[in-house]
């Protein structure tokens, strides 16, 4: 049975072992870590053990591909890369690697990842110790059922104290401190036991060969060239180039032009069998028919039931996006659609602004997914775009009982037909050392939290507090931040939608509302919001030829007011001397031209008077 590639049955040569017997020598696994924590690091140190890459393909952060994730030294996209193992006793393994993100905004990242994995290396950082996104992936991997492997990393740090975090993991998360193993991702220390440990307590596959085929796509990205590329694990039977497969939820099928493996690079095979995970290409150009989560199987003879898929994941933040070229929004359509499909967690709806035209509602999972999904539509498809103050969705009870959600303050029902707005309320996990709890309880009360629960683990202390979501999109990650002096760690789980007293603050220029600038807030801070808005707005706007009149109003109650002043010519210069009168007529002269003006007169806001909703209170 010799194919090319390096199919399972490549594996075959290992030690003389048969087919069923190779998938005990694969391993599939991820990397998973609070941000900042070293996982990128520690995938390149692996890559370099296991002699993956040449001296020349080298380099930091190998599987950070998107030039946005170089530049911020983050992980937005889970990579995925094939190394080669052989122990010391000379037998020989294959690991599909999976690098993920650790930002708790790209959490469904994660997610998706966990589903091809059997096991998961913990990483945590041996001076900082357990944060809040090592618990919340932590968490995930369990409920996926995954074997933990702990590592604590960056053990050459003067400041790093293994022993006390090995520890502090058996207290929080209950894995045995004498498991953990301490390992330095930049010096290359306990890389070898960290593999070995791997191929030790991380279970092999446990699909069949002889099965109908199922490979699961946990995700994808569109080509050119050939189409969409599908990112897949296989957990039953195999998939050969020329097979007519279908695609079990979207219902189609399709014949599959192209298997690859990457590793790292992507290399053509002939098949992907059962515990293996690769790249499919089967000539898909319709962006639609890709869904992250669905099941392939064979046309003919295929399984009859799907695998599990991913939760459906609920986007927490709105924004507008709006082509700054009017021509522009139909590349802005294909280019979401595209991103749609490497960004499951992203949806997208038509939207018209009075102010800015045609445009798209977009959901994100947080605000630096929206910067994220901003910037990458901007770099990859050459567009201009202008992005509105985020929101969130809310829950509105009509008079007669019916419930709506809305994402937009435009689309609020009128007052009298309201029985009350309800919010979204979140339970927020902050890890902080001891002597920053205070600042984090005053900023929590400050935002309308309530406070939950508070437990000390060791020299840090978990605040969990509920929180109103709308406190939190805009600015709360980086006050904890400031509060803690960066020390302070934060995540969050969606908890209910409970009722508020929430008003629609409008931004009225010259007496015209722009609904791009449009804010729900709570009853309680609308003057404030209101006051400083109006304030950030003067700023931005620049003056025109007439005053304009900037005022932010609850329904047809003003509660703050400011105005741009008008330029003026001094047509009063060539009066030198004479009649006071002169001056005066010439005066008023100006004052009437400057009154018509206004009547005509239209203002352009620059897209840094939108921005400038998302940075109240920064001062």
């Amino acid at each position: 049975m010799a194919r090319s590639g390096v199919g399972v049955s490549a594996l075959a040569g290992l030690g003389g072992v048969g087919i069923v017997s190779d998938l005990a020598h694969i391993r599939n696994f991820c990397i998973i870590a609070h941000i900042d924590h070293g996982k990128s690091t520690l995938a390149d140190r692996l890559l370099d053990a296991t002699q993956a890459l040449s001296e020349r393909e080298r380099r930091d952060q190998f599987l950070d591909k998107l030039d946005l994730e170089r530049e911020r030294g983050i992980t937005i996209k889970a990579q995925t890369v094939r190394l080669r193992y052989r122990t010391n006793e000379g037998r020989e393994y294959l690991l599909n690697l999976i690098d993920t993100p650790g930002h708790v905004d790209f959490a469904y990242e994660v997610s998706r990842a966990l589903q091809a994995c059997e096991g998961a290396i913990l990483v945590v950082d041996a001076s900082q110790g357990i944060e809040a996104q090592t618990l919340a992936n932590a968490y995930l991997a369990v409920d996926a059922g995954l074997e933990i492997v702990a590592a604590v990393n960056k053990i050459d740090l003067p400041a790093a104290d293994p022993d006390a975090v090995a520890q502090e993991l058996e207290d929080v998360i209950g894995l045995d401190a004498a498991d953990v193993l301490p390992v330095s991702a930049k010096e290359g220390e306990g890389i070898g036991e960290l593999l070995a440990a791997v191929v030790e307590r991380v279970p092999p596959p446990s699909g069949s060969l002889e099965d109908p085929a199922r490979a699961l796509v946990f995700d994808a990205w569109f080509d050119p060239y050939v189409g969409a590329v599908m990112l897949v694990r296989v957990f039953d039977g195999s998939l050969r180039r020329g097979d007519a497969v279908r695609l079990m939820v979207a219902g189609i099928e399709r014949d599959i032009q192209s298997v690859q493996l990457i590793d790292p690079h992507p290399r053509e095979v002939e098949m992907l069998a059962a515990g293996e995970v690769g790249l499919i290409v089967a000539g898909i150009k319709t962006l639609a028919e890709v869904r992250i989560g669905d099941t392939i199987t064979l046309a003919k003879g295929g399984a009859e039931a799907p695998l599990p898929g991913f939760r459906d994941v609920k986007p927490m933040v709105f924004s507008g996006l709006y082509p700054v070229a009017a021509d522009d929004y139909e590349d802005l359509k294909v280019a979401l659609e595209k991103l749609h499909i490497n960004d499951a967690s992203l949806v997208y709806e038509p939207e018209t602004s009075a102010a800015l035209g045609f445009g798209f509602r977009c959901g994100f999972l947080g605000l630096l997914h929206a910067e994220i999904v901003q910037e990458r539509l901007e770099r990859e498809y050459d567009l201009n775009l202008i992005s509105t103050a985020p929101t969130v969705r809310y829950r509105v009870v009509l008079a007669n009982g019916d419930a709506t959600e809305i994402e937009s303050p435009a689309a609020l029902p009128d007052p009298a037909d309201t029985d009350r707005i309800e919010e979204p309320v979140i339970l927020a996990t902050v890890h902080v050392p001891a002597d920053y709890v205070g600042a984090v309880l005053a900023l929590c009360q400050e935002r309308r939290g309530v406070q939950h629960d508070m437990v000390q683990h060791g020299s840090r202390v978990q605040i969990r507090y509920e929180l109103p979501l709308a406190e939190v999109v805009v600015d709360f990650h980086d006050r904890i931040k400031s509060a803690t002096r960066g020390y302070g760690s934060f995540d969050y789980d969606f908890l209910r939608y409970r009722p508020a007293d929430l008003v629609k603050l409008d931004i009225l220029v010259n007496g015209d509302p722009v609904d791009a600038l449009s804010l729900i807030v709570h009853r309680d801070k609308a003057y404030a919001r209101g006051t400083e808005l109006v304030r950030k707005l003067k700023e931005f706007i620049p003056r025109q030829m007439f005053e304009v009149v900037l005022q932010a109003a609850i329904g047809a109650r003003v509660v703050a007011r400011t105005n741009v002043k008008a330029l003026r010519k001094n047509v009063t210069a060539k009066c030198y001397g004479g009649d006071i009168t002169r001056k005066r007529k010439l005066l008023e002269r100006q004052k009437e031209g400057k009154r018509r003006m206004k009547k005509v007169g239209s203002v352009e806001i620059p897209q840094e008077a939108f921005m400038a909703a998302l940075k109240l209170g920064d001062s």
